[in-house]
């Protein structure tokens, strides 16, 4: 098997725009805002605060009470949301989105958030996650006379409010939210109100916040994916929006309704593995302490003697630091990410990603050389990395390499929002524990177990069978049906 993987590695390169840093890719982040003078620019702010979620494209869409405006592009947030774009955005709320998209989908017509003057009156969205029952819905709303503008899955949504057979506004958002399946964080506005909603089984995180008026003056209310983003804003956590609820905001205040609460909640495991950012507080749990708790639980059950804990930066620094507290073994950053190397760079000859590694990453000599050294990382996927990573500590001088990594294998693709490979592109999908360790060089491999990162991730909000770990065990909490066959002819994730 190690041996068709090398032969393999070229092919699977050249497929994976991506894979001289072979991660999960979340697809979006998405903010609202209501009540702000500037609410443009905060949403600016906020959307910069989450453009880890995605960084293809970008888009803020403001409302004035009589219109709706929309501008959207291609790129950082901060490349696309100038001064003077910025001003071409009035109005007191917004709602805002970034985008990663599968390989293939990256365009502006697929950018959010999405503006459509429906029966229901003019309606903008952005969208978080993915359906999985689109080609179902998509198909019945096109024999019902809908017109699509894109090929994104989040105008089913607004689709499905249009066509709804209910009379207000809230009660057709409720009905078209309860006919979709999958994961969805939404949130939308119209001229005068902000909505927002996850889906029954919480899959990916939506959090709300509050800036209090200036002297007596009315609230802000802001939403977003990470709690992160409202550090920026001066803006106080408040809670959740729970799975299956619905809130609406508007010049009567917050108000609240539940559309679905008949599911098992099954939020997403790998938003404290890797995707959040380490300062936000998603799912009820602050993410540091999860990562902290997981590369403590890592030295528990698979430590081995050695004379430095490396990090590989970013994503595997906290639980680094937490398994170098509980072994007792220094910690120290061997190795020097480089946070300049954009994705421009990227070339389709196998020797300008091997540099590509080496352009991101820089081991530090004096820290390795002559040390037993174990590399904490937060996943493997491909292993394509890991190798690379393995073979470059070695060639600074260290005398053993260990690799640890702070979750499970991941065994199956997910389905709720997360480009992922297929299987067949999963190395811990195909290939043993000893033949993982072997294909990275390494001297010993260890992963967390499912029991382990659980336990970290636990907390009163969200119990263990409150998370979803399809991508380590293959049980999926839906009925999910198989994207690659769907997306080409409908749609894509948002």
């Amino acid at each position: 098997m190690i041996d068709e993987l090398e032969l393999n590695d070229m092919q699977v390169a050249d497929n994976e725009a991506d894979d001289h840093f072979d991660k999960l890719r979340e697809e979006c982040g998405v903010m609202a805002i209501y009540n702000h003078p500037d609410a443009a620019r905060l949403t600016y702010w906020g959307l910069y605060s989450l453009q880890h979620r995605g960084q293809e494209s970008g888009g803020i869409a403001t409302a004035d009470g009589e219109e709706i405006h929309d501008l959207k592009g291609m790129g950082l947030v901060s490349e696309i949301f100038t001064d003077p774009v910025l001003a071409k955005l009035p109005g007191s709320l917004a709602i805002g989105h970034t985008r990663y998209s599968t390989t293939g989908d990256s365009a502006l017509l697929n950018a959010q958030p999405i503006k459509v003057e429906s029966t229901k009156g003019l309606i903008a969205i952005a969208h978080n996650g993915n359906l999985v029952n689109l080609g179902t819905a998509r198909e019945r709303l096109e024999r019902d006379g809908a017109i699509f503008q894109t090929t994104s899955d989040t105008e089913i949504i607004v689709q499905l409010i249009a066509h709804s057979k209910e009379t207000t506004l809230v009660d057709c958002i409720a009905d078209s939210l309860g006919q979709v399946d999958g994961a969805f964080s939404i949130v939308m506005m119209t001229r005068n109100r902000i909505f927002a909603a996850r889906d029954p089984h919480g899959f990916r995180p939506l959090s709300m916040g509050r800036i209090p008026g200036v002297d007596g003056a009315p609230d802000t209310f802001v939403f977003a994916s990470e709690t992160c983003a409202f550090d920026l804003l001066h803006a106080k956590y408040e809670r959740d929006v729970e799975p299956g609820e619905l809130v609406m905001v508007s010049e009567d205040g917050v108000t609240s309704r539940y559309f679905n609460k008949d599911v098992q909640q099954a939020s997403c495991i790998f938003e404290h593995v890797y995707f959040a950012r380490p300062d936000s507080k998603i799912f009820g749990r602050w993410v540091q302490k999860s990562r902290d708790e997981m590369g403590r639980t890592l030295a528990r059950e698979s430590g081995v003697p050695a004379d430095v804990i490396v990090p590989v930066p970013d994503s595997g620094v906290t639980a680094a630091i937490g398994y170098a507290a509980e072994s007792g073994i220094p910690f120290n950053f061997g190795l020097i990410r480089n946070h300049y190397v954009g994705r421009t760079f990227i070339q389709p000859e196998q020797r300008v990603r091997d540099f590509g590694v080496r352009m991101k990453l820089n081991p530090v000599r004096a820290l390795l050389e002559g040390k037993r050294v174990i590399l904490i990382d937060d996943s493997i996927i491909r292993g394509t990395t890991s190798r690379k990573i393995v073979r470059m500590v070695r060639a600074a001088g260290a005398k053993e390499v260990h690799m640890r990594i702070s979750c499970p294998p991941t065994i199956s693709p997910c389905f709720y929002g997360v480009d992922t490979p297929s299987t067949r592109d999963l190395i811990a999908a195909n290939n043993s524990l000893e033949e993982i360790r072997a294909y990275i060089e390494a001297d010993s491999l260890a992963y967390l177990s499912l029991e382990g990162v659980v336990h970290s991730c636990t907390t009163d909000q969200v119990k263990p069978t409150g998370y979803c770990t399809a991508c380590y065990t293959g049980k999926y909490p839906t009925q999910w049906v198989d994207v690659e066959e769907i997306l080409p002819a409908t749609a894509v994730p948002a």
